[in-house]
């Protein structure tokens, strides 16, 4: 469904991913690991075109992404949650949702939508006219992904959705990841909780300064000595 082709990519003059290859299938959730400045976070963005690559390519159902500006990455189907949340503060919650859905006309859909997003995120319900910086930290990142799905998106870019959060909220939130994925999205997710991002995901990629270095399956990861000592805290 989504493959990167030997992408690479520069800030300036330093190349921060090189030559790095991916491949997502429809319906997996599939997870990027790596230490801070590993290129995570580059990767979901050069996938929504927000960067562009210097070499290789990003490709959708075998048709090119990274030559698209990013609103069009969105009309394809792809939609971004990045680090941060990045939500709309001085907006309620209601009006951050409707931005969310900028790329589409089908008023009908879009209710069926919101109505989905609410059963998903009851309190975003009980909240919908509070202004969004007024919200804690959890209900901002439930924001943060509601706010993506309103655009209907077949994959969901996840940028570390548990920084920041309570353990109690952090599993919530990978388990409402995990009810979206069984909807029928596609999911990349890019997670500093490398244990809780392999339970969660099919298969995963470790990437080591702008490298991928290994690829399995969640399992094969979970069991690999190398990413327990890095990643794990040991055995």
């Amino acid at each position: 469904m989504l493959q990167l082709v030997d992408l690479h990519v520069k800030y300036g003059q330093i190349e921060v991913l090189h030559g790095i290859q991916i491949t997502v299938n429809p319906g997996e959730i599939v997870t990027i690991l790596g230490a801070n400045g590993a290129g995570k976070s580059t990767t979901l963005l050069t996938i929504s075109s927000l960067v562009k690559p210097s070499k290789g390519a990003v490709m959708l159902e075998g048709a090119p992404l990274h030559k698209l500006p990013p609103h069009e990455v969105v009309r394809r189907g792809v939609a971004h949650v990045p680090e941060g949340r990045r939500i709309f503060g001085t907006l309620t919650v209601q009006e951050n949702l409707n931005l969310g859905a900028f790329t589409r006309n089908d008023t009908a859909r879009i209710h069926q939508t919101l109505d989905w997003i609410y059963e998903l995120f009851p309190i975003l319900a009980e909240r919908r006219r509070q202004l969004a910086g007024t919200l804690s930290g959890g209900e901002q990142q439930m924001l943060a992904i509601a706010r993506g799905l309103m655009s209907q998106p077949r994959i969901l870019l996840l940028d570390e959705p548990s920084l920041g959060l309570a353990p109690l909220l952090v599993k919530t939130i990978f388990q409402t990841i995990r009810n979206i994925n069984a909807s029928g999205v596609t999911i990349v997710l890019v997670e500093q909780n490398a244990r809780a991002a392999l339970k969660l995901a099919h298969r995963g990629y470790v990437l080591e300064v702008g490298r991928i270095v290994l690829e399995d399956s969640a399992q094969g990861l979970l069991a690999n000595p190398d990413v327990q000592k890095a990643y794990l805290g040991g055995a």
